[in-house]
């Protein structure tokens, strides 16, 4: 027997739905929209050499296999439990290259072979990522050497007149138009692929790295590098500071691009970073949170917090590093000797329900720039808010959150994420939070009545095809209650089922009894058939059919009810 509820939820969906309609969601909703190489579903989370070789120089060897394997043991044993999973090794692993012009593993750092520390670090059920710049060796230009499997040369392939392909000036542009360019790149990749890569971090991308003018662009190589890792299942991750300009180009073809410059302090003396350094990435987050997605996420470089004695930040701007990283849902990846985390720094690395908003994938933005007293919150898209709260200034101050800033109209329930602990309800919001300088809070709220809001900078839901909102005319905001029925799946008379005929008697049946009076406008989404819609004119209505997209959506600047047929919310009418 088929049971009727209906109940004004507090609910994004529907909200959603009246700005972007023909969305997709379930599991349609994880399909990567960046690289579309099946990686990056997620950010990644793990560690990365770079910082610990700023800190103690060369002598550190932090590339070294020994080292390596050391770090590779701590991950497994503090971190791994809770996602940590890469391991990257940043410039320096490289000794010499081989007669095709490929490079080849340091023999002094990996004495027993690289491919040895690879299968160590596989064998601790963690993956390993290495370090590549553009162009082709200025030596393997010199010499002349052949591209592997192919009858080209070095010199076939250079851009002339010859020009650096790096910010350093340590390699020769590449003109990808030239036969063998490509052919070269895929050798590489195919080499490291053999190793067992499965991680490059491409360094000195340009537009970006210092030269935003195109004075040296990358973008030819990035592709190439795409094509070529992404047939071997290898993560591309970009850097750094790229242009925001040419976030298509890669959100294209990357899984990943640094948003900003090092995070690195360069000095012992003040520590891995420094507070200046996480401070400035608070503008880039609200500039770049649009673009991040399943298929490629901004990163922030690491998150050296782990040990205070080192990382040179307080133990409240630790926090808020984390806070931030987790709320922008940037690759999650820390610097640190993971052999000398303080407890603290373990503690911040491994709250999971912190980890869980960085893994949700539900990037957050701010109320408002225009105060050292911020919050940012992020629209989960279920009936929950992940809210921020981060104080920039130099003094302590009381901060409030309402909740009709973040969209939502009604009461709800708050839990602090950091401390594990439940807060109790709140009608129209929190106050008088106090924070000391540089210091954050981290809340899920959930809503427990009232409407939800949405507007033009909340994300979670894609649409396809040409369809524009409202003519070209983007609403500002919108909000609309959602009626839900849920009816037994088994029943034999689901009007939702794939197999209802088109007839007005079986048509009439499944609509609501006030559209068949009114003559309302009814579109039918299911599991299997999306984009079936069906219409009816006139009182009583005649009902007409079409397998594709009303042409006259685009047109509509009504009201929009929704009902949800069907409990897994698999089938939704749509009535305007």
């Amino acid at each position: 027997m088929i049971r009727l509820l209906q109940k004004t939820l507090v609910c994004w969906l529907a909200a959603a739905l009246t700005l972007v309609p023909f969305a997709y969601f379930g599991t349609e909703s994880k399909v990567a929209h960046a690289a579309d190489n099946g990686l990056a579903l997620k950010p990644y989370m793990g560690w990365s050499s770079y910082s610990l070789q700023v800190y103690d120089g060369p002598e550190g060897n932090w590339t070294s296999e020994a080292k390596l394997k050391m770090i590779s043991d701590a991950m497994r044993e503090k971190l791994q439990a809770h996602g940590y999973e890469y391991i990257n090794i940043d410039a320096g692993w490289n000794g010499s290259m081989d007669e095709y012009g490929r490079p080849l593993p340091s023999e002094t750092l990996y004495p027993n072979g690289f491919e040895n520390l690879v299968d160590y670090i596989h064998n601790n059920g963690q993956k390993v990522g290495i370090y590549l710049i553009p162009g082709l060796s200025k030596e393997a230009y010199e010499k002349n050497l052949p591209i592997y499997g192919t009858e080209y040369h070095m010199q076939d392939i250079a851009a002339q007149p010859l020009r650096p392909a790096d910010y350093w000036d340590i390699d020769y542009k590449i003109d990808f138009s030239k036969p063998g360019a490509q052919e070269y790149v895929n050798s590489i990749a195919d080499l490291i692929a053999s190793w067992g890569v499965d991680f490059v971090k491409f360094d000195s991308v340009t537009p970006g790295s210092g030269h935003n003018d195109l004075s040296i662009d990358a973008r030819d190589d990035v592709k190439a590098w795409s094509t070529a890792l992404s047939k071997h299942g290898i993560w591309l991750e970009l850097s750094w500071a790229l242009d925001h300009n040419y976030v298509d180009f890669w959100k294209k073809y990357a899984n990943g691009w640094r948003v900003n410059w090092d995070v690195e302090a360069y000095d012992r003396n003040i520590g891995m970073t420094q507070w200046s350094n996480i401070a400035r990435l608070f503008p880039d987050a609200a500039l770049w949170w649009r673009d991040a997605g399943p298929g490629g996420w901004n990163d922030f470089d690491s998150l050296n917090i782990g040990n205070g004695q080192t990382s040179g930040l307080t133990r409240d701007e630790r926090q808020t590093a984390a806070t931030l990283w987790a709320i922008a849902c940037a690759q999650f990846y820390t610097g640190d000797d993971l052999t000398n985390l303080d407890s603290y720094g373990l503690e911040l690395l491994t709250n999971d329900e912190v980890i869980a908003v960085n893994q949700a994938g539900r990037p957050a933005h701010p109320v408002s720039m225009g105060t050292n007293q911020q919050v940012w919150y992020a629209n989960n898209g279920d009936g929950t808010y992940t809210v921020a709260l981060f104080n920039l200034g130099t003094k302590g101050a009381s901060m409030n959150v309402k909740w009709s800033d973040i969209g939502l109209d009604g009461a709800a329930s708050v839990r602090d994420l950091w401390a594990h602990k439940e807060l109790g309800d709140y009608a129209t919001g929190m106050t008088n939070i106090y924070l000391e300088p540089h210091a954050s809070r981290l809340f899920k709220v959930t809503a427990k009545n009232g409407t939800s809001k949405v507007n033009d900078d909340d994300t979670g839901v894609n649409y396809t095809g040409s369809w524009t909102r409202n003519g070209g005319k983007e609403l500002v905001q919108d909000a609309q209650d959602l009626n839900v029925m849920i009816m037994e799946s088994s029943d034999a008379t689901n009007p939702i089922a794939p197999e209802v005929s088109n007839s007005a008697e079986s048509l009439e049946q499944a609509a609501p009894e006030s559209v068949v009076e009114t003559g309302e406008h009814w579109v039918i989404y299911n599991d299997n058939h999306p984009s079936v819609t069906y219409d009816t004119y006139g009182t009583g209505g005649s009902w007409g059919y079409s397998s594709g997209r009303n042409p006259d959506w685009n047109d509509y600047q009504g009201d929009v009810h929704y009902e949800v047929l069907n409990s897994r919310l698999g089938a939704l009418a749509l009535i305007f």
